[in-house]
C-alpha cells in the first residue's frame, strides 16, 4: 500500500494534541514530511483542516469524531500516541479508509508499572494512611494492611501489560491466574501462572483482581452485580484500563456490603471524574486521575513510536500498531507478498468481465503458506474487485466494512492440499452475481521464479503473466479471427507483444498484451466485428522485480 506525496511535496503531519518534544522533532528531522503543531485544537477547527494533512498524532484530549472525519481530504492515517483509542471515532475512520494505529507497546512498562503501585498501595492501606498523616492523625491501629506474598492475583486480559503485571506479582511471591480468552495455551511464563479462557470460572481463584483488557462490548461491566458474586469475600479491585470494565454502581455496592474490601481506580466510566462522585469519598477506594502511561519515559516513547508508525506507513513500508485493520499483514514471506501481488492483478483482471453486480465473493487457497496471510489476500481482492466500480475511495483499511455495507458475502476456502505440489500454492477466485446467473472464476499461481502467473479465466485454460496494458476478447471459436484482429491492430499502430489463447467448446478466449493502450474508437470497432463476443481492456503495473 504506497501513499507516496506528489512530486515536490511533503507528508503534512498534524500534530492535534500536546505531544512530547521528541516526537515533533523526529517529525521535523524528516525530509519528506512538514509539521503542522496545533495541541488542542477544537472539533470544528480539527473537521475543516484534518483534510489538509496525511497524517495526524493525537493523545487522549482531542476526540477525532465521525464529524472531524467527514471530509477526510487527503487524510490516510490516524496515530495514537499511547494504547486506548476511545477519543476516535474507528467506524467512521474505517468507513473512510483511514487507518487508525496505537503505540501501545511503548507504554508497556510504565503502565504496568503504576497498576502494581496501585495494588501494593491499596494492599498496605497506603492512601487513607497518608491522608490521615497530613491531617495531624496517627492511628495506626486502624490500617491494618495485606501482604502481597503467598496471595492469589487474578490478571483479567494477558496481553503486553497483563504479563509485565504477572512477571512483577510472582517476583513478590504471590500465585498468578489469568483469563484471557485467545490464549490458547493451559499455563504462561513457563507454567508459572495457570490461564482461563472463562472469566467466571477464574474469579474464585482470585484474593486479588487487575484488569488490563480494552472496553468492548465483550468487557464493558465484566465485573459487575452477576460477578462480584462469584468473588472471594474481601476481593480487592484494581483498574488501570478502561473505565468500565468494572461496573461502578455494582462496585460501590460490593464495597459497602464488605464483598470487596477494597478498589484501586485509575480510569473511570466518565473522565474527568465528577466532583460529586461517590468514588471520591468512599473509605475504601484509592483514586488517581489516569495516570497509567504518565511517565516522562512513556510520553517520550509513546510520542516517537507514534511518529515513526505514521511515517512507515505513510511511505507505504508496512503497518505498526493496527487498530482497524484485523486479517491485514505485513511481515509476509517473498512467497506471500507474491501472492498478494497476484491477488491485486488477478482481480483487477476479471472485474471487467462482471457484468451482473457482485453477490458473493470465494476465495480458495491451496498451500500451508497462503492460510496464515487469507486476511491479507482477501482485503487485497476485494480491493481489485470493488475499487473501479464505486464513487467513494476504496483500499485495504475500509474495503471489508464497504462489502459489508453492500451485501457482499465473503467465503474463504482453506486448504493444505496442492492440486500439483511441483507448481507451489493456488489461488482461485470466484465471483458469483445476487442473482446467481453469472459467476466469472480466475486461478493463478506463482512458480519457483517467483513471477505471476494467471492459469485459468472462466474456464479458459492458459498461462501468462498479467502486466501492462491487456486486451480480454470472447470471440466465436472459427477460422480468420486471430487474423482479424491482428488486422485491426496493426492497422490502429498498436504493436501485440504478446498473445494467449484458450479454446473452449465453441468460443475462444485472447488475451493480448500492447505496447500502447488502443484508441476507444478502435476498441468500438473490434467489439462490433462479427463473432466478437466481447471486448475488455484492463491497464495493470508492469511486474515487480
Amino acid at each position: 500500500m504506497t501513499n507516496n506525496p506528489a512530486p515536490g511535496q511533503k507528508f503534512r503531519i498534524l500534530a492535534a494534541d500536546k505531544l512530547d518534544e521528541e516526537g515533533l522533532d523526529y517529525i521535523r528531522s524528516q525530509p519528506d514530511a512538514e509539521l503542522v503543531n496545533k495541541p488542542g485544537i477544537s472539533e470544528d477547527e480539527l473537521a475543516a483542516i484534518a483534510g489538509d494533512h496525511d497524517g495526524m498524532i493525537v493523545r487522549s484530549a482531542v476526540q477525532v469524531t465521525a464529524k472531524v472525519l467527514a471530509n477526510p481530504g487527503r487524510l490516510k492515517a490516524v496515530a495514537r500516541a499511547g494504547v486506548g483509542v476511545d477519543n476516535i471515532d474507528l467506524d467512521a475512520a474505517t468507513d473512510k479508509g483511514i487507518l487508525v494505529m496505537n503505540s501501545a507497546d511503548a507504554s508497556t512498562i510504565s503502565t504496568a508499572e503504576h497498576a502494581f503501585a496501585l495494588l501494593i498501595a491499596l494492599a498496605r492501606q497506603i492512601g487513607p494512611a497518608y491522608k490521615v498523616m497530613t491531617e495531624g492523625g496517627w492511628d495506626r491501629n486502624k490500617f491494618m494492611g495485606r501482604q502481597l506474598a503467598g496471595k492469589t492475583l487474578g490478571v483479567v486480559g494477558f496481553g503486553r501489560i497483563g504479563r509485565t503485571v504477572a512477571e512483577r506479582a510472582l517476583a513478590f511471591g504471590m500465585t498468578v491466574v489469568a483469563y484471557d480468552p485467545v490464549f490458547n495455551q493451559p499455563t504462561a511464563l513457563e507454567g508459572k501462572v495457570r490461564v482461563f479462557q472463562q472469566f467466571r470460572e477464574m474469579l474464585p481463584h482470585a484474593h486479588m483482581l487487575t484488569f488490563h483488557v480494552p472496553l468492548s462490548d465483550q468487557t464493558r461491566g465484566m465485573l459487575g452485580s452477576e460477578t462480584f458474586p462469584l468473588c472471594r469475600d474481601g476481593i480487592m479491585v484494581v483498574n488501570a484500563s478502561r473505565g468500565g470494565v468494572v461496573d461502578e454502581e455494582a462496585l460501590l455496592a460490593a464495597l459497602d456490603s464488605g464483598k470487596c474490601a477494597g478498589a484501586a481506580l485509575d480510569v473511570f466510566v466518565a473522565e474527568p471524574l465528577a466532583k460529586d462522585s461517590p468514588l471520591r469519598k468512599h473509605p475504601k477506594v484509592l483514586l488517581t486521575p489516569h495516570l497509567g502511561a504518565s511517565t516522562k519515559e512513556a510520553q517520550k516513547a509513546v510520542a516517537v513510536a507514534a511518529a515513526e508508525q505514521l511515517m512507515t506507513f505513510l511511505r507505504g513500508q508496512g503497518i505498526v500498531g493496527a487498530v482497524n485493520a484485523g486479517g491485514l499483514r505485513i511481515d509476509l514471506s517473498p512467497v506471500q507478498a507474491a501472492f498478494v501481488d497476484l491477488a491485486q492483478r488477478m482481480t483487477r483482471l476479471l472485474a471487467p468481465m462482471i457484468t451482473q453486480g457482485i453477490g458473493s465473493v470465494a476465495i480458495e487457497l491451496a498451500g500451508k503458506e497462503l492460510a496464515s496471510v487469507a486476511g491479507t489476500l482477501e482485503r487485497y481482492a476485494l480491493v481489485g474487485l470493488l475499487g473501479g466500480s464505486l464513487d467513494i475511495p476504496v483500499n485495504v483499511i475500509n474495503v471489508a466494512s464497504v462489502a459489508r455495507q453492500r451485501g457482499v458475502q465473503l467465503r474463504t476456502i482453506l486448504s493444505d492440499d496442492q492440486t500439483d505440489h511441483r507448481s507451489g500454492p493456488q489461488l482461485t477466485i470466484e465471483v458469483n452475481s445476487a442473482d446467481g446467473k453469472e459467476e466469472r472464476r480466475i486461478i493463478g499461481r506463482v512458480y519457483d521464479d517467483m513471477r505471476p502467473r494467471v492459469i485459468e479465466i472462466n474456464g479458459y485454460r492458459m498461462d501468462m503473466i498479467p502486466e501492462g496494458a491487456m486486451i480480454l476478447i470472447l470471440n466465436e471459436d472459427r477460422p480468420g479471427m486471430i487474423g482479424m484482429v491482428g488486422t485491426e491492430f496493426g492497422q490502429a499502430k498498436v504493436n501485440i507483444a504478446d498473445m494467449t489463447i484458450s479454446r473452449r467448446q465453441d468460443k475462444a478466449l485472447m488475451v493480448l498484451k500492447v505496447d500502447d493502450q488502443p484508441s476507444d474508437a478502435m476498441l468500438n470497432r473490434l467489439q462490433h466485428r462479427p463473432g466478437i463476443l466481447k471486448v475488455a481492456v484492463v491497464k495493470l503495473p508492469p511486474e515487480k522485480n
